[in-house]
């Protein structure tokens, strides 16, 4: 079995599709399904997941990029969540995807004396404790002086003390994306733009889908003894395609995140504070700060939220209250837009809703996996494959991915260790190694091959942050990227972390990947003005008020519709 998600990977995962029934089909490329086929496949299953779009291009490529245990949770006294979630903090950190996630420090800015420094200290010394969470430094009270020796930007009156404490940080996209690979590694057939369009039935049982590989526009069906839905906002349609009343409803909630070049803020750890309804996160992100989040609720098109001028007024006023130099409009350098598949609940408010997961058998072979959090995909992933297993007509054994690292890791800390001498002998520079390992982990090593066969690739792409040639190359050579937005929103993230959306890289990346993909000149062009025709729906969205959000939208699905 092999990782290398390339274009001839695809022509055999079709074919594989039509001709092989499998244990089990997983519906949708989220981190949660990508989860999922994983750990059905390491457990010896025949295993296909599809994906209608991108790896993570829903709400898994959208989040805080926060691998954490909710602190907020705590007030909430939702222990067993956050106990979960510091658990699989650990796992993530130390095990399964060192390459991928990262401690961060946070200072928590405390503006009442006496009770509340008692108050939030005991709640961080119970986040430092639970669920085994004692894989990062313990928390730290500091005072106001040296709260502001960490924070200089914040304003004096906006704290009385703090308290510094620690969670972790991933690159949600690519995360998810690795774990494609690792389910294909493990045998899995995995493969995106291909869409679930009908489920099959034998009598009133589920034994899979017809499917739609939008590339080609060809359908076919796939077979399998076990569906598991793993769609996140989309999970009424599956329910639509069963015919079955839904086990519970799902609602969305927009998290709207701001990009802000790192030298506007001047603070040495990232920063969270409290807002009227939830919380607010200054998140160190390479050469910019990730400012977010908003979280209300969303009725309009699942595939393509937008944040609205009034989603980034609101993020700036926020972060504005406390900084002594205000940020404006024009310190934005990038804005995106996701939703939360939250559990409905009696409340109105997204923000009060479960962020726990529930799994169903609304039909007999049809599993449904609704809720959770990023940081607890595993979790989530494990318990739907459970509930799938029973009946397959042989012991299937427990789930070991707990114990599985992901694609990249074996071999991450050795090449850490000795990454000066590496980087010397592929004559990239300390920092650019180091960015590379991070990305990539120990299949670093497959870029620098390609790099010792063509000088060329380790140039900077033009307009592209930072991101070498061989990032764009690989992207499609590797990891299964198959359109210009692939690359540029996904494997990188050009897409926000450019003034400019990424359009002035676009065709150099456009050239770069054209001879991989089978592309002609006029397949190229097509690309890039299509890549150009959505940043300036999505800009226009920005600057809609809330009147002309509906309109820009409907450029959006526009855009969409001629994609295809």
């Amino acid at each position: 079995m092999h990782s290398r998600l390339d274009p001839s990977y695809r022509e055999a995962a079709l074919r594989t599709l039509t001709e092989t029934e499998f244990d089990v089909l997983v519906i949708g490329g989220g981190v949660v399904g990508a989860g999922a086929a994983l750990d059905a496949a390491s457990r010896g299953l025949s295993v296909a997941l599809v994906e209608a779009r991108d790896w993570a291009a829903g709400t898994s490529s959208r989040s805080s990029k926060l691998i954490h245990g909710g602190l907020r949770y705590l007030e909430q006294r939702d222990f067993s969540l956050v106990r979960e979630a510091l658990r699989e903090r650990r796992l993530l950190l130390h095990r399964l995807a060192p390459h991928l996630v990262r401690p961060v420090p946070f200072l928590y800015p405390l503006r009442r004396r006496g009770w509340e420094r008692a108050y939030v200290g005991a709640g961080v010394l119970l986040y430092d404790t639970l669920g085994g969470a004692r894989a990062l430094p313990r928390h730290r009270h500091l005072s106001r002086r040296r709260a502001l020796r960490l924070a200089p930007s914040l304003k004096p009156e906006a704290l009385t003390g703090a308290i510094r404490y620690y969670d972790a940080q991933v690159d949600d996209a690519r995360h998810t994306m690795m774990l494609a690979r690792t389910a294909a590694q493990h045998g899995a057939t995995v493969l995106t733009r291909v869409a679930a369009t009908e489920l099959r039935r034998d009598g009133n049982r589920v034994t899979g889908a017809w499917v739609r590989d939008d590339q080609s526009g060809d359908q076919f069906e796939v077979r399998a003894r076990r569906v598991i839905a793993a769609t996140g906002v989309w999970a009424d349609e599956i329910h639509a395609l069963a015919a079955t009343p839904r086990p519970f409803r799902v609602r969305m909630s927009k998290g709207v995140h701001l990009l802000v070049p790192r030298d506007r803020i001047r603070l040495a750890t990232g920063l969270i504070t409290r807002t009227e309804k939830s919380v607010l996160f200054v998140i160190p992100w390479g050469e910019h700060w990730i400012v977010g989040t908003t979280d209300t609720p969303w009725d309009h098109d699942r595939a393509q939220p937008t944040a609205s001028r009034a989603d980034v007024d609101y993020l700036l006023d926020h972060v504005n209250a406390v900084l002594r130099d205000p940020l404006t409009v024009a310190d934005v350098t990038g804005v995106y837009a996701g939703l939360r598949p939250l559990l409905a609940g009696e409340s109105d408010q997204t923000a009060q809703l479960s962020r726990e997961h529930a799994v169903a058998e609304p039909a007999p072979g049809l599993f449904v996996i609704a809720g959770g959090k990023y940081t607890t995909y595993r979790v989530m992933a494990a318990d739907v494959v459970d509930a799938a297993a029973p009946g397959l007509g042989r012991v299937v054994a427990p789930s070991l991915t707990d114990r599985l690292p992901i694609l990249g890791a074996v071999g991450y800390h050795e090449l850490w260790e000795d990454r000066l001498s590496v980087a010397h002998r592929a004559n990239l520079t300390g920092a650019e190694l180091e960015r590379l390992l991070g990305r990539y982990g120990s299949a670093v090593t497959d870029l620098l091959d390609m790099i010792g066969n063509d000088a060329a690739m380790a140039a900077p792409i033009p307009g592209g942050a930072g991101y070498l040639c061989v990032e764009a190359v690989y992207a499609v050579t590797h990891e299964g990227a198959q359109h210009l937005d692939d690359v540029l929103s996904r494997r990188t993230r050009m897409a926000f972390e450019t003034p400019d959306g990424g359009v002035s890289a676009a065709p150099a990346v456009a050239d770069l990947i054209a001879a991989h993909l089978g592309w002609d000149r006029t397949t190229v062009a097509d690309e890039v003005a299509r890549y150009q025709a959505q940043v300036d729906a999505e800009q226009a969205a920005r600057q809609a008020g809330a009147g002309a959000l509906d309109s820009a939208i409907a450029r959006d699905q526009n855009l969409q519709a001629s994609s295809r």
